[in-house]
């Protein structure tokens, strides 16, 4: 299945069988099915044509090792697949064989077969976004109110709550799984004939394209040979998932830093281990999709490179997708499956958590106290205010309200009691608790929809 051992790790095994040889050749039959079947429905071809066609397209019964070895005289496996299904079909009636692959092209089977397999690739992926999604939701009802820090370029800012963290990564996780399923659902047909205008079937080539599509369940449209926006969009939509991934991921490995503790991802005991430090254990399944999402952008960039997609048929920019588009779909299912492990069995370790938001010793209720000072004292004087009792009580090693409870102009408009609620972390969530419900009315609708 994989040609190295990091293949393991940082690719999915399972995405990856969906775009290997006997996968192409089994697509691209289904093709060749389908496209017999309709014309016989059509009457283009004798049903008894079609018949033997349908029923050589098994793959089982195809030289894969051949079909591949012929590819590279060929430019494409299509060639050798139709040379191999056409002596199939010969054995049995020479006749019917004259009938295969009956005014189609190589580009129509070979996008048509890569829509079939992007389809199957999606679907394998689909069940570990719900999981993903289903962590994450939970993590949202149940840390809500789990007060932590929240850090803006890695210093600390304001309170917040980690369920407004694992809100946000799961709305954009969400995002990314309905993009993909709207794309699953228009994956189009590719059907244009030798040059795209259908000409081998004269009037009736948009029957035999909505007929072929339907049997296919694809999107019927006009031929895209050159116009490659699919593959684009389908790429972007990979990369924005990839890039989700990466930030979830990136988020959790600082967050396991051993000075922060504040998570430790899921997976079970024996991972993560060290050859030389036995006390360790290390976020293997964050790093492997902190890995991915280093590799996903120059995937991306591979991809939207081939736009050169030259008159009716390029040569080389249509060549140049192919692995391109496969190893993008290998790493981001290969993240998305590490970021399932990583997230199934998470320990969020609250008190740490209220332990690392009480370090600064209330410096990061500066701007509550600012804000609750402005209309008083106005916004650039409040500001000012807190700036120079934040540096004495960092000078001093001293609580900011110890300083702030010393200070005349501060103590003129907040007493005891109104300074303590005021640098009270709870009180100075804003409205990440209505954001919170928004991000998991949506996931709710996005269950109920599926």
């Amino acid at each position: 299945m994989f040609d190295s051992v990091a293949d393991v790790y940082l690719a999915s095994g399972a995405v990856a069988a969906c775009f290997d040889a006997r996968a192409t050749v089994a697509r691209m039959l289904e093709f060749e099915a389908a496209l017999a079947r309709a014309q016989a429905g059509l009457g283009m071809i004798p049903d008894t044509a079609a018949t033997l066609i349908a029923g050589a397209c098994v793959v089982d019964k195809f030289d894969i090792e051949a079909i591949k070895r012929d590819t590279a005289a060929s430019s494409s496996a299509a060639i050798p697949l139709v040379n191999a299904l056409t002596r199939a079909v010969a054995a049995r009636d020479a006749e019917a064989a004259l009938h295969v692959h009956w005014g189609s092209s190589t580009q129509d089977v070979m996008d048509s077969a890569l829509m079939l397999q992007i389809r199957a690739a999606l679907d394998l992926m689909q069940p570990r976004l719900v999981n993903i999604a289903n962590h994450l939701a939970a993590a949202s009802r149940e840390h809500r109110d789990t007060l932590m820090v929240a850090r803006t370029l890695s210093q600390h800012a304001l309170p917040t709550v980690f369920g407004y963290k694992s809100a946000l990564w799961l709305q954009a996780m969400l995002d990314s799984a309905e993009e993909l399923a709207r794309l699953r659902a228009a994956l189009p047909l590719q059907f244009g004939g030798a040059a795209g205008t259908l000409a081998a079937y004269g009037a009736r080539g948009i029957a035999l394209r909505d007929a072929v599509a339907h049997a296919l369940q694809l999107r019927a449209t006009l031929p895209w040979h050159t116009d490659r926006g699919v593959i684009r969009t389908i790429a972007a939509a990979l990369a924005m998932l990839g890039a989700s991934a990466g930030k979830v991921a990136n988020d959790l490995i600082l967050m396991m830093q051993t000075e922060i503790a504040e998570v430790q991802e899921g997976g079970g005991s024996g991972r993560g281990g060290s050859t030389a430090m036995p006390h360790k254990r290390n976020p293997v399944a964050a790093i492997a999709v902190v890995a991915g999402a280093h590799r996903v952008p120059g995937q991306l960039a591979a991809l939207f490179s081939c736009f050169d997609h030259s008159h009716e048929r390029a040569s080389g920019a249509w060549h140049a997708e192919w692995q391109s588009l496969r190893e993008m779909f290998v790493t981001v299912a290969a993240m998305v499956e590490q970021l399932d492990i990583a997230l199934d069995g998470l320990a969020v370790h609250t008190d740490t958590m209220r332990a690392n938001l009480d370090r600064s010793h209330g410096l990061v209720m500066a701007e509550a106290v600012a804000m609750a000072l402005s209309p008083a004292l106005g916004r650039s004087a409040a500001q000012a205010l807190l700036k120079q009792a934040a540096s004495a009580a960092l000078a001093g090693g001293r609580p900011l309200h110890e300083v702030l409870a010393a200070d005349d102009s501060v103590r003129l408009h907040l007493d005891a009691d109104a300074l303590a609620r005021v640098m009270a972390p709870a009180s100075y969530l804003g409205v990440s608790s209505d954001f919170i419900d928004t991000v998991l009315a949506r996931f709710e609708r996005w269950q109920t929809s599926r």
